[in-house]
C-alpha cells in the first residue's frame, strides 16, 4: 500500500501572548489591545497559558511568541525546562520573540532586579538567553509591585538605522513601571544584538556602555525584540485618576506622543518579520442585534416564550441573561434612526485628550434586540441581506429529502458582535427557550472563541454564525452528541460542493476532528492544505436533551489570514462561476446541517455517514508518532462509528503493524498534522 501524507502547510497566522503564571492581567490586556490593533486581520492575536505552550503543538502556526510584563520569576517556575526549550526552538526554527518588561529581563542571560533591596532584590540567569548579557533594573528608582508609584513616560531615543521599515519617530515616551537596561548591550554586535532605542535620562543603576532600552537579535532562522519599557501600553487604557496629579501629567505625555509610540511598535514588529496594518484598526463598536423569521409571525411566538424573564422598566423590556443584559425592542415603536449603532458615550473610559477609545469590556455593554415583524431591509442591514437569505434558504428547503424546515428558520444578525458563540452559549435562559436551529450571525465578532483560547476580530468577508441544535436525551446510546461535531464538518465540506455547479470541485478536506482546510491556491503544485474553517461546540444538559451550540467560521471572500472560498474559486474552477455570497452559502451549510443530522438522529453515525467522511479526509493512512505512548509509531485507520475516536494501528519493525490499535479521543488529543504527531491535550 502507498501511503499518502497530506501536505498541510503551517501558515503563521497566530500571535500568542502568554498570559499564566506571573503575568499581570493589566500587562495581558495592553498586549492583546495594542497588538489586535495592529495586526488585524492577518493575524489572530491569542492569549495562551503556560500548560498550551509547554504541551500543545503551537508552534508551526505561530508567528511571534510575547511575554508580557509581570514577574520573571512566576514565568521561570512554569516554563524552567521544557517551556523554554520548545520556545528556543521555535525562535531557532524562524519563529519571532517579543518581551515587554518582565518579559524582558525573561529574554536575557541575567536578570539583576533590585540588587540590594532584600525585600524585591531577584538575581539569576535565565535559559532563554535571547540577549547573552544581563538586563539590570529598575532603571530608574520608585518601583512598587501592584501600583503606579514607580511609572513614569521615559524618553526614548530610537535607533532610526536599526529600524528601516516604516515611519519611526526620532524621540518618543514611553509607559515605563520596573524594566531594566541591557547592560553593555553596543557590546555584542558581533553576536547579532542591535539597539533599537535608548533612555535619555539618567539611571538609578549602572547601564555599562550606553543605556539601551529595546534591543533587537537575530538567533538562527528567527529574532528576538526585548524591551524594558511598555511601548505596548496606550494612554487610552491608562487611569488619570490612579494616582494623584502627576500621574495625570504622565498621561498626557503619553498620549501627546500616541503616534510616535504606534509608529515605533509598528516598525518592531516588522523588524521581526510580521504584516503589520498599513491603517491601524479602529476598536469596533456593538451594533444591534436583528431578529427576524423565515415565517415572519414566528417572531412574535419566540417573544412571547421569553415573557416569564423578562423585566420591565417603564415601557422598555429587559432580559437579564448571565452574561449579557438585552433590551428588547420591537422595529416600528422606534424609530431605527434614534437607535444608536454604537457604544453608548458612558461606557467608553477614554482619558481626557486620549487619540482613541480605549479597553471596552464588551460584556458589560447593553445589547439592542430588535424584533422584526417583517425581513430587515438592506437599508437597516447593509452587510447582509435577509432577503436573499430566506430566498435560498426556502429553495434549498424546498429540495431537501430528509424536509428540512428548522435550521435558520430563526436568525439573529449583528454587524458587530462580540461572538455569535458567547450571545447564545453564555446566556442560559435565552438559549433554553430558542427554537432547534436557532442561528446567530454576524458581519464582524470581536471576540471570538477557538477551542482553548479566545480570538479577537474575525474579519468583514467572514462567514460567522452559531447553531443551537437540541439533542434528545434518548437518542444518546444511538446518535451520540460527541457526532454532532463531524456532522458539521461534513455539512460544511458538503454545502461548500453543492453551493452552485462546478463547486463540487473545489479541493477542500476535512481534518480530525472538525476543522476544513482547502488546496492553497497560491501553491498548488506543492500540493499543500491551508486552514479556511474552524467549528467550536458547547454543549449543556436540560431537561430531557442536550443543548448544543454550533460554532462556525469560514473564510469565504476574505483572503486574510489565509485563503478563502472565491480565491479557491477563481483558482480551481476554469468556468468561473458567480463567487461566493454570505447569505447563499448560510442557507446552503444550514440546510445541508440539517438533513444529515436529521439522517444521524434516525440511523447514528452509520456505514452511509462513514463513507461520506472519508470522501473528504485528509489524513487516512498517514504514520504519526503517538507523544503519550512513549512515541509509537501508528498509522491512522480511520474513527469508530459508535464514539468517534480516532484509530491509531501501532507499528513495529520496517512499520508493519504489531496488532495494537489505540483509541484516541478528540477533546483529549491534539492532532499535528504538520509534524504528524498526536499530543495528549490538557
Amino acid at each position: 500500500m502507498t501511503t499518502v501524507t497530506p501536505n498541510i502547510t503551517g501558515k503563521k497566522v497566530n500571535v500568542l501572548v502568554y498570559s499564566g503564571n506571573g503575568t499581570t492581567v493589566e500587562s495581558v490586556r495592553h498586549c492583546l489591545y495594542s497588538l489586535r490593533r495592529l495586526l488585524a486581520p492577518h493575524y489572530a492575536v491569542i492569549p495562551v497559558t503556560g500548560d498550551m505552550l509547554i504541551r500543545e503543538p503551537w508552534t508551526l502556526t505561530c508567528a511571534l511568541l510575547v511575554i508580557p510584563g509581570g514577574a520573571d520569576l512566576g514565568y521561570c517556575r512554569t516554563l524552567n525546562g521544557v517551556g523554554n526549550r520548545r520556545i528556543e526552538q521555535f525562535v531557532q526554527r524562524g519563529g519571532a520573540y517579543l518581551g515587554f518588561c518582565a518579559g524582558g529581563y525573561y529574554g536575557c542571560h541575567r536578570c539583576e532586579f533590585e540588587v540590594g533591596d532584600k525585600t524585591m532584590q531577584v538575581i539569576g540567569e535565565r535559559e532563554l538567553s535571547f540577549f547573552p548579557g544581563t538586563c539590570r533594573g529598575g532603571a530608574f528608582e520608585g518601583f512598587v509591585y501592584h501600583s503606579e508609584g514607580g511609572a513614569r513616560a521615559a524618553e526614548l531615543k530610537v535607533s532610526k538605522d536599526a529600524l528601516s521599515v516604516g515611519t519611526v519617530p526620532d524621540v518618543f515616551r514611553a509607559y515605563y513601571n520596573g524594566g531594566g537596561v541591557f547592560v553593555d548591550a553596543s557590546k555584542y554586535a558581533d553576536k547579532k544584538v542591535e539597539v533599537l532605542a535608548s533612555y535619555t535620562e539618567e539611571l538609578n543603576v549602572d547601564p555599562g556602555e550606553g543605556a539601551a532600552a529595546v534591543i533587537y537579535r537575530k538567533i538562527g532562522e528567527g529574532a528576538a525584540i526585548l524591551t524594558s519599557p511598555h511601548p505596548e501600553f496606550a494612554a487610552a487604557n491608562l487611569d488619570r485618576n490612579a494616582n494623584g496629579p502627576e500621574y495625570a501629567k504622565l498621561v498626557d505625555a503619553l498620549a501627546a506622543d500616541d503616534k510616535s509610540r504606534t509608529d515605533f511598535l509598528k516598525a518592531c514588529l516588522s523588524k521581526l518579520g510580521l504584516q503589520v496594518s498599513q491603517d491601524t484598526t479602529t476598536v469596533p463598536s456593538l451594533s444591534s442585534l436583528h431578529l427576524s423569521a423565515a415565517d415572519p409571525a414566528d417572531t412574535e411566538t419566540f417573544l412571547s416564550s421569553l415573557d416569564d424573564v423578562i423585566t420591565k422598566d417603564g415601557k422598555e423590556k429587559y432580559l437579564k441573561d448571565e452574561n449579557d443584559t438585552f433590551r428588547i425592542e420591537k422595529y416600528g415603536v422606534w424609530s431605527m434612526e434614534k437607535l444608536e449603532e454604537s457604544l453608548p458615550d458612558d461606557s467608553k473610559e477614554s482619558p481626557k485628550d486620549a487619540a482613541e477609545p480605549g479597553i471596552v469590556d464588551y460584556n458589560a455593554i447593553l445589547k439592542r434586540l430588535v424584533v422584526h415583524d417583517e425581513l430587515p431591509s438592506s437599508k437597516i442591514t447593509p452587510y447582509f441581506n435577509h432577503h436573499s437569505f430566506y430566498s435560498n434558504l426556502k429553495q434549498y428547503q424546498s429540495q431537501s429529502r430528509e424536509g428540512a424546515s428548522e435550521f435558520g428558520s430563526h436568525i439573529m444578525y449583528g454587524e458587530v458582535i462580540t461572538s455569535t458563540n458567547t450571545i447564545l452559549e453564555k446566556n442560559a435562559q435565552l438559549l433554553r427557550r430558542l427554537p432547534n436551529g436557532f442561528t446567530a450571525t454576524a458581519t464582524t465578532q470581536i471576540a471570538g472563541r477557538g477551542r482553548g483560547s479566545n480570538v479577537w476580530v474575525s474579519p468583514a468577508g467572514s462567514l460567522i454564525f452559531s447553531t443551537v441544535v437540541r439533542h434528545p436525551v434518548e437518542k444518546l446510546q444511538s446518535a451520540p452528541v460527541i457526532f454532532i461535531q463531524y456532522l458539521a464538518a461534513m455539512a460544511i465540506v458538503k454545502g461548500i460542493k453543492s453551493y452552485d455547479k462546478g463547486y463540487e470541485n473545489l479541493p477542500v478536506k476535512l481534518k480530525w476532528p472538525n476543522d476544513v482546510y482547502a488546496l492553497d491556491p497560491e501553491n498548488p503544485e506543492k500540493q499543500k492544505y491551508t486552514k479556511i474553517c474552524g467549528i467550536l461546540i458547547n454543549s449543556h444538559f436540560s431537561g430531557n436533551e442536550y443543548i448544543s451550540v454550533v460554532g462556525i467560521g469560514i473564510n469565504a471572500t476574505n483572503t486574510s489570514p489565509t485563503t478563502s472560498l472565491n480565491a479557491l474559486v477563481s483558482r480551481f474552477l476554469p468556468n468561473r462561476p458567480a463567487p461566493v455570497t454570505l447569505e447563499k452559502l448560510l442557507a446552503r451549510i444550514l440546510t445541508t446541517f440539517e438533513e444529515m443530522y436529521i439522517r444521524f438522529l434516525r440511523t447514528g453515525f452509520d456505514k452511509g455517514f462513514e463513507d461520506i467522511y472519508y470522501s473528504d479526509w485528509l489524513h487516512m493512512h498517514q504514520v504519526v508518532t503517538l507523544e503519550e505512548e512513549g512515541g509509537a509509531r501508528a498509522r491512522i485507520k480511520g474513527i469508530t462509528r459508535d464514539y468517534g475516536l480516532l484509530l491509531a494501528e501501532e507499528l513495529g519493525w520496517n512499520d508493519r503493524p504489531t496488532g495494537r490499535v489505540w483509541q484516541l479521543q478528540s477533546d483529549s488529543n491534539s492532532f499535528d498534522f504538520f509534524r504528524g504527531l498526536v499530543k495528549r491535550k490538557i
